[in-house]
């Protein structure tokens, strides 16, 4: 018989050991039924766009048409915009601009909120689901999250009908953008106050045709609504503000676009609003997207 020295022997039992746990995983790892905990995926965003910068001065001077009779000195003012005060450029930035002229006035504001959650069990997607979720329920229009046996966008209601949740009690945005508390919706209004009217001729309301009451959109962003408030109080100078919001991905985007004749007769055109705040909505989904 050979003799094994002591050492060899202890080496050899080592080996064998080692290659009993096959591909190298963990003895805890390899037993059957075990589980691993996972950490839900982190948002596609990691920064924000400088919203000053975000709009294209093409677009700018579109929606501010009254910046193009001021002065050059002026408009750079006007076309550089205000940007909104945060303390965290990487979760929310905004930036408004204003321009007047003798017969109206224009405002934008847009706002830029990337959602973080905090759960290492919900992604930051479903967290910005649930943010944009409950702008569109504060909106006064249903939510957009899939249902058995629902549509993604439902349609709006006959001509006649309230709107849902008319009017709401503020703008869709929650960083101060430039709309204030509404006294009535674009819809039929169900106030029986006689200061507050919205029933105007056809081009001015948008009450004389469906497709433009408040509603979501399809084709902008994962998720997408507009909404249409027409503001009167009484003999003042009244305004029309059209919001879009739109998510992508862990991303949400405020868009509110006002209009202010100086003469309190003059209803804003609310196809043309809506016209140019979907289009404004369009640039800054494929700004995101680069």
């Amino acid at each position: 018989m050979a003799y094994v020295p002591g050492t060899a022997l202890l080496a050899a039992l080592v080996v064998g050991c080692s290659a009993d746990t096959g591909t190298g995983g963990s003895a805890a790892d390899s037993k059957p039924g075990g589980t691993t905990a996972t950490t839900a995926a982190p948002g596609k965003y990691r920064t924000l766009l400088d919203a000053c910068r975000a709009v294209p001065s093409a677009a700018l001077k579109d929606l501010l048409p009254g910046a193009a009779e001021l002065p050059e000195d002026q408009q750079k003012k006007v076309y550089r915009g205000t940007a909104a005060v945060t303390y965290d450029t990487d979760r929310r930035v905004g930036c408004r601009w204003k321009a007047e002229t003798p017969g109206t006035s224009h405002a934008l504001f847009i706002d830029f909120e990337r959602v973080v959650s905090y759960d290492p069990s919900v992604s930051d997607d479903d967290r910005a689901r649930e943010v944009y979720t409950k702008k569109q329920t504060a909106a006064g229009l249903p939510s957009s999250a899939p249902t058995p046996g629902s549509t993604k966008n439902q349609a709006p209601p006959p001509s006649g009908s309230a709107l849902p949740g008319s009017p709401p009690a503020e703008s869709a945005s929650t960083a101060g953008g430039t709309a204030s508390n509404s006294s009535t919706d674009t819809g039929t209004s169900t106030d029986t106050d006689t200061d507050t009217d919205t029933d105007t001729d056809g081009n001015g309301d948008a009450d004389s045709d469906e497709s433009l009451l408040p509603r979501t959109l399809d084709g902008l962003g994962d998720n997408a609504f507009l909404n249409d408030r027409l503001v009167r109080a009484g003999s003042a100078a009244q305004n029309r503000t059209v919001s879009v919001v739109f998510r992508t991905s862990n991303v949400i985007v405020t868009i509110e676009y006002t209009e202010q004749p100086a003469v309190p007769t003059a209803v804003p055109d609310s196809k043309e609003l809506q016209d140019r705040a979907r289009s404004l909505a369009r640039k800054l989904v494929e700004k995101f997207a680069e």
